[in-house]
């Protein structure tokens, strides 16, 4: 009787249903990115895609198993002659409700059945095995990793299959496992699945999901508390970076998979190491870089889709934090850093994502300020390509993006009068007597130093801020500012103001 049960069944799910479950679906995704991108989230990764999640939904439903009846399938599976892989796809599909997978593990000789016909020689039983792994793998359960310990020698040693479609299920079962504590992350690090993902990314080079999933499981790896004392020195030496570099590069069929999860992997080892010139001499910097610039184009031509957006994220933060370690111009890189195109994309990005992703605004605006901060080139191009004008409309925008733009405003005018003459022509000074009332405190004290290096420059630059009734804004500030305000803002009257 049980067999009729474990058959799936048809039921009577409406299109309102459907509608319900896919928008959950994807704010779960919106949920996951977010948190990605802030704090570094390790997540499990759900092969299965929406459509087959929503033809599932649509067409059947599990009733719970018991215990007896998962054993059942097991023996099943020991026994199944031609049928083999059809027992182990009925186990798979048993398995993808989580609450099967405590009473799967504790059962005896079920990891042993597994591991059997996984290390078996028919081909599909090998793939069906796998699938049985992944879905355990993917387990909300702790401890429910831990029994899959004796099928990972198995799965790293797969790494090197001719199949695309069993190295690719290895991969993100791994990935999935390496969250599942210390016990299994010891144990993957022994068995050598550095080394086993350099020798894959090397060999399946031709394939794109093989690629993603490479990097997706690197980057689980990556992101782990003890990654750089741990995971980082062995990355290094294995060969994996400087094709984690080469795949910077979005195919135009297949989409940018591959990309984003290698500019993650290479975000979480800029954000560990302090040393980062070796990264910058196989070609890091240039590569974020033109690959930015090439973004820059399709987001100003509307090209603005998740995936996009997705990638833009560890560029930028690759980029800004290599530029951060004040590595400015390695042999053989310098044109990266100093093409004046890339200044263009970040102006781009920071204008285009300034209502629907406002902290990556900022970050594009971070990298700007990295950039500038002492090229006299960058700064120059700044003015060459009137960006000016671009910066001034966001300095009404809080949530740190108008203390990047004073930030990099302020990069220009270190550069000397002839610089300070052009922004004052480019409406700063007027901008600048908005921002001096702002409540913010910081946004006043950047204001003011700002200020301080434009009516330093030129008698005309003074005369224009007096015309423009600046005085009393000072002035208000001298009596009901912190001491450090009070203090910058009495040395600009004095020193600069007064005398006119």
């Amino acid at each position: 009787m049980w067999r009729l049960r474990a058959v799936r069944h048809k039921s009577s799910v409406s299109v309102q249903d459907v509608e319900e479950f896919k928008q959950k679906r994807r704010e779960h995704e919106k949920v996951l990115r977010q948190a990605r991108r802030d704090r570094q989230l390790v997540s499990k990764r759900l092969l299965l895609n929406e459509e087959e999640q929503e033809k599932e939904l649509m067409e059947t439903n599990w009733d719970p198993l018991s215990q007896d009846q998962i054993r059942e399938m097991l023996h099943n599976v020991q026994r199944g002659g031609e049928e083999k892989a059809a027992h182990l796809a009925m186990l798979r599909k048993t398995l993808r409700d989580p609450q099967t997978h405590l009473i799967f593990t504790k059962l005896e000789n079920s990891m042993y059945v597994l591991v059997g016909q996984l290390s078996g020689h028919n081909a599909q039983c090998q793939l069906e095995a796998v699938r049985c792994l992944y879905e355990l793998s993917s387990s909300p359960h702790p401890g429910v990793g831990q029994s899959c310990l004796s099928a990972t020698p198995y799965l790293l040693t797969y790494l090197s299959s001719p199949s695309a479609k069993l190295t690719e299920l290895c991969l993100y079962t791994l990935g999935n496992l390496w969250p599942d504590g210390a016990v299994v992350k010891e144990k993957l690090l022994v068995q050598g699945i550095v080394p086993a993902l350099a020798n894959c990314i090397q060999n399946q080079r031709c394939n794109l999901a093989v690629m993603e999933a490479v990097g997706f499981t690197l980057s689980q790896l990556l992101q782990d508390n003890d990654a750089a004392d741990k995971v980082i020195p062995v990355v290094m030496t294995s060969g994996l970076v400087p094709h984690l570099i080469s795949l910077l590069t979005p195919d135009p069929e297949f989409g940018m998979g591959a990309a984003i999860e290698c500019a993650w992997c290479l975000h979480y080892i800029i954000s560990r190491i302090t040393d980062t010139s070796t990264l910058i001499t196989e070609g890091l910097l240039s590569q974020c870089s033109n690959l930015l610039i090439t973004l820059g184009g399709a987001v100003a031509k509307g090209h603005t889709n998740d995936c996009v957006e997705l990638l833009i994220w560890p560029l930028l933060r690759c980029l800004g934090n290599m530029l951060a370690s004040g590595v400015r111009e390695p042999a053989g890189c310098s044109a990266g850093v100093e093409d004046v195109r890339l200044l263009a994309a970040l102006c781009v990005f920071s204008q285009t994502y300034l209502t629907s992703h406002c902290a990556l605004s900022r970050e594009s605006l971070w990298v700007l300020n990295n950039l500038t901060a002492g090229s006299l080139v960058l700064c120059s191009a700044v003015l060459f390509l009137k960006m000016v004008p671009d910066l001034l409309q966001l300095l009404p925008f809080s949530n740190g993006i108008n203390t990047m733009v004073l930030r990099v405003l302020g990069n220009v005018a270190h550069n000397g009068p002839g610089y300070c003459t052009q922004l004052m022509q480019a409406g700063l000074l007027s901008v600048l007597c908005a921002t001096l009332k702002m409540a913010d405190p910081d946004i006043v004290t950047l204001s003011l130093e700002v200020l301080h290096l434009l009516t330093a420059s030129s008698p005309q630059v003074a005369e224009e801020f007096i015309r423009l009734d600046g005085i009393p804004l000072l002035e208000a500030i001298q009596y009901n500012s912190e001491e450090a305000q009070r203090l910058r803002a009495s040395y600009i009257l004095d020193y600069y103001l007064h005398a006119h």
